[in-house]
């Protein structure tokens, strides 16, 4: 048994396989003290993390089934506003929404640590507010953590959450839920000050009890040193390799829109051979060529 690897405590998965029940594995989950533990001290005072943390976004149970294998973290992002709904931006999404999808997501996974992001309206107006709409997330969802944008001004509700048993993921740099303020979703960090500024907030939310944070849209060299001096451990999207793990829309990373981020790579195409495969299949139905006798029911001999 690995060190991070504990017996699986969120919903038990029934026996029987089906479409939407996946085939049982042994219950061991990735916890959030062996995330946390990934990084440590160097003699010089900085932090590094030998071996990075994988995580993707997932929304639904059939795709947490298929990326569970490969993620020590699986985030169930309000991104999904635009993925799976077509929205704008974030900030219409639901807690509802939130909730629906990350127990779905839990569902279909038992490795990864899932965590689910909490809307924009459900977290700022107070740390009593954020507990409460946070404690919803995890008793509906099952979720082990929730993830929430902001740096400084986020402290007291993070330490207020992390102190009465919900584990945080902070988001700092580019926070698309604030898209309205700061004007769209250019790369951050470009003057010394607005570099100094992430830098401050990713150790406040650090010292606040986030036991991890996501480095948004921010300028390299200032990624590297972010990694460098603060505690927990930065997941980077759009910032640097060096960070102590990555993590992208899987959609993205899959090829299922055209346009992508700048800082997306492409590992397919899905797009495309989606197409041709609902192409193949039309032209069949339209053909008559489909089914065939290895498609239909005939009276047995």
């Amino acid at each position: 048994m690995h060190a991070y690897e504990v017996p699986m405590s969120t919903f038990t998965i029934d026996s029987g396989t089906s479409r939407s029940t996946p085939t049982p594995v042994p219950g061991k989950r990735v916890t959030v003290p062996a995330v946390r533990a990934r990084k440590f001290a160097r003699p010089d005072g900085t932090f590094l993390t030998d071996q990075p943390i994988v995580m993707l976004t997932a929304y639904t149970m059939r795709m947490a089934q298929l990326l569970d294998p490969h993620c020590e973290m699986l985030l169930v992002g309000d991104s999904l506003g635009q993925i799976i709904y077509g929205l704008p931006s974030t900030v219409p999404v639901t807690l509802e929404m939130m909730c629906a999808h990350g127990a779905a997501v839990v569902r279909g996974s038992w490795h990864a640590l899932v965590t689910v992001d909490m809307p924009f309206g459900s977290y700022e107006a107070s740390p009593e507010i954020a507990f409460a709409n946070a404690a919803r997330i995890m008793k509906e969802s099952g979720c082990a953590a929730v993830k929430l944008e902001g740096g400084e001004a986020m402290v007291p509700t993070i330490a207020f959450l992390s102190e009465r048993g919900i584990p945080v993921i902070g988001h700092v740099g580019l926070t698309p839920q604030a898209v309205n303020t700061l004007g769209g979703y250019g790369a951050r960090g470009r003057t010394s000050a607005e570099a100094d500024k992430i830098l401050a907030d990713a150790h406040a939310v650090s010292h606040a009890g986030a036991f991890a944070i996501v480095l948004e849209g921010v300028l390299e060299d200032n990624a590297n040193r972010i990694a460098a001096a603060v505690a927990a451990p930065i997941i980077g999207i759009g910032a640097s390799a060096a960070c102590d793990g990555q993590v992208l829309v899987t959609e993205d990373m899959l090829g299922l829109f055209e346009r992508t981020p700048r800082f997306v790579k492409r590992y397919d195409d899905l797009a495309t051979r989606i197409g041709d495969a609902v192409g193949a299949y039309a032209g069949e139905v339209r053909a008559r060529t489909f089914p065939t006798a290895d498609q239909t029911y005939r009276p047995k001999n």
